[in-house]
């Protein structure tokens, strides 16, 4: 089967077999991805499929095989799933790690990312400017501007929230 009458044969049969399939199924999407997938298959042995004078039903019946193997692999995962008690839910970030995000949001992109790669990703200073696109200075002085900014941001939350209580509204007597 050539290239040109596998497209020709493709574009008949593809629908037809969605149908069925999705007969079979009950899932039209399902139905749709087992059927591309067994004409990728039938791509690699389309000169046999011609020989073979069935190749809608090879086909099919990979199609289905597809399927069921679907299926099988859902009911074990189901399964898995059903027998594994639930996690404890996990806690929240802590209000380290809040004021540590809301510090990093009030930087500059630029900043932003030459500080996350170089001591969140562990990352050298020669591998975020090869990352970056950006020279080896530049990183540097993003760093030493961004760990700046970060210590003034940090420096006023921490100053917030340790407010005497006179400040809150209450009156020293």
């Amino acid at each position: 089967m050539t290239e040109d009458e596998f497209d020709a044969f493709y574009a008949a049969a593809f629908p037809r077999l969605t149908g069925q399939l999705y007969a079979f199924t009950g899932d039209l999407g399902e139905a749709q991805d087992v059927v591309q997938e067994a004409f990728v298959r039938a791509w690699d042995r389309r000169r046999k499929l011609l020989a073979d004078e069935a190749p809608e039903a090879w086909i099919r019946t990979v199609a289905m095989r597809l399927a069921v193997s679907r299926w099988r692999r859902a009911r074990r995962w189901l399964e898995l799933v059903r027998r594994t008690p639930p996690q404890e839910s996990t806690p929240g970030p802590g209000p380290e790690r809040a004021a540590l995000v809301a510090a990093l949001r009030q930087l500059p992109e630029a900043q932003r990312m030459a500080v996350v790669l170089h001591h969140l990703c562990d990352l050298s200073v020669e591998q975020v400017a090869s990352e970056t696109g950006a020279p080896v200075g530049t990183v540097k002085a993003r760093l030493s501007r961004g760990r700046a900014a970060l210590a003034r941001h940090l420096a006023v939350d921490e100053a917030e929230a340790e407010e005497p209580a006179w400040r809150e509204g209450g009156r020293v007597g």
